[in-house]
Parts: structure tokens; C-alpha cells; sequence
């Protein structure tokens, strides 16, 4: 369970401060459009923070993975990474959004949920 920990710390933590001090070069990134009003801006700020938070938290408990905690945290890590890319899949098939990294970051997303559910595998065997 550390290695995901540590990855999505590192990920979450930069996209996090990206999203803080250039949202709409992500947005443009991402989803291949510009962040034009001050209401998206702020929104995509707030996300920055948010992703921060879960960086932060990642990182954290990357030396605790025997600890419920841990555990409820990769486990709500899945979700999050699953409805990201739930999203962008959205994103992507229906809004007719694309951009250079659309489909990295929701293969990314993708990989990281398997990822995360297969280091809790053991967990659900053994208790």
C-alpha cells in the first residue's frame, strides 16, 4: 500500500498546486478549454486545495499501512480516482472535451483505482 500512497501524494500534490496557481492552463490541458469566468476559476482553485488535502494525506500515511485509517483512506482514494476518470470518460464521450492530456489523465485515474482496490485485496482476505 505505500507505493500508491506515495505516487498519489506526488500526483495529487502537483496537480493541486497547478490547479491553485494555473487553472485554466490546466483546464486547457486537461479539457482543451479555457477557465473564462471568475465563478470557474474560484471552483477550480477550491479543487486545487482539495487535491492538496488528499496529497498531503497520502503522503502521510505512506509509512502507516497496517492502520484502519490507511485503509479507509486507499479506499476512498479508489473512489476518488475511479470518478475522475468516470468524468473524464463523461467528459470525453459526451461534452465532446479533448486535449493533450485528457486521456493520460484518465487512464491515470483508471490505473490508480486497480491499483488502489489491489492493495486492499489482501486486506479484505485477511480481516
Amino acid at each position: 500500500m505505500k507505493k500508491p500512497l506515495i505516487v498519489m501524494a506526488a500526483a495529487e500534490t502537483a496537480t493541486g498546486l497547478g490547479l491553485l496557481a494555473l487553472p485554466s492552463l490546466c483546464a486547457r490541458l486537461i479539457l482543451g478549454a479555457e477557465l473564462e469566468t471568475a465563478v470557474a476559476i474560484t471552483l477550480a482553485r477550491v479543487a486545487g486545495v482539495a487535491l492538496l488535502t488528499l496529497g498531503v494525506a497520502c503522503w502521510r500515511a505512506r509509512d502507516d499501512t497496517d492502520s484502519r485509517a490507511t485503509t479507509g483512506l486507499v479506499s476512498a482514494m479508489s473512489l476518488y480516482n475511479a470518478g475522475v476518470c468516470a468524468v473524464l470518460l463523461y467528459a470525453a464521450w459526451v461534452a465532446k472535451l479533448s486535449a493533450v492530456g485528457l486521456w493520460p489523465v484518465a487512464v491515470a485515474h483508471a490505473v490508480l483505482a486497480a491499483w488502489c482496490l489491489a492493495s486492499l485485496a489482501p486486506r479484505r482476505l485477511t480481516g
